[in-house]
């Protein structure tokens, strides 16, 4: 069951909830996509209605972003980039292949490798920067996506959503992601914060310490509380 944030429609499910449906999916026809509403999501997309339809289409939309609980809509939220590595768990445990397209530079390469070796059985189908991606989600020369069960995308919220609706059917790929900055994370260029400093609700803040240009990013928080805490009780 998914409740409405703002006009967006989010899962309140756990992340092992979650890993079980995709099971399902990898184990029948069909494609899928997920994508990870935080509160720096639905305030976008309060102004793109294109990026809205998206979000409330996607086959499951986890709760991404403490957030979410402060302002009382969902009772569990997780990271999307805990909830990638545990797709790339389930993938090497089942002997399915996964792909990691975008990032800057060579880091969709250096994720799949630190992952390979944390996840033996992982099975690599790409790994490739995808390029440039415009607001439309359109990139501007054609990427060849190898035939993989999972596709992990990292062009950056809104467009790795869009590209992802833009070519799913076209692509042999069964199920897509798009996953931010995590390929950054899961490599070991970026640090994350500490476990305590993520249970608790703060990874926002150790990522803004220690990239003080995502203050910009951050402000869609406050508006967001805005919106769902403080106007909603006026």
């Amino acid at each position: 069951m998914k409740k409405d944030v703002l006009g967006v429609k989010v899962n309140d499910i756990t992340i092992d909830e979650a890993l079980a449906v995709v099971e399902k999916w990898i184990c029948n026809p069909g494609k899928h996509y997920i994508v990870t509403p935080n509160p720096e999501f639905i305030i976008a997309a309060q102004k793109d209605n294109l990026f809205r339809k998206i979000l409330n289409d996607a086959d499951l939309s986890i709760p991404d972003g403490v957030g979410l609980k402060l302002a009382g809509k969902v009772k569990n939220t997780f990271s999307g980039t805990d909830f990638m590595e545990k797709l790339v768990n389930l993938s090497a445990e089942k002997g399915l292949t996964t792909g990691f397209l975008g990032g800057r530079d060579e880091v969709a390469k250096e994720c799949a490798e630190c992952l390979q070796k944390k996840y033996p059985g992982l099975k690599v189908a790409m790994a490739l920067g995808g390029g440039e991606v415009d607001k439309e989600g359109k990139t501007k020369d054609s990427i060849a996506i190898p035939p993989c069960d999972i596709l992990l995308v990292a062009f950056g919220h809104i467009k790795q959503e869009k590209w992802i609706v833009n070519n799913l059917q076209t692509i042999p790929v069964k199920l897509a992601m798009g996953v931010g900055g995590a390929f950054d994370y899961l490599s070991g260029n970026v640090p994350r914060a500490p476990r305590l400093m993520r249970d608790l609700g703060f990874e926002w803040l150790f990522r803004l310490i220690l990239q003080p240009w995502r203050i910009k990013r951050q402000l869609a928080l406050c508006r967001y509380l805005w919106l769902t805490v403080f106007k909603g009780k006026q």
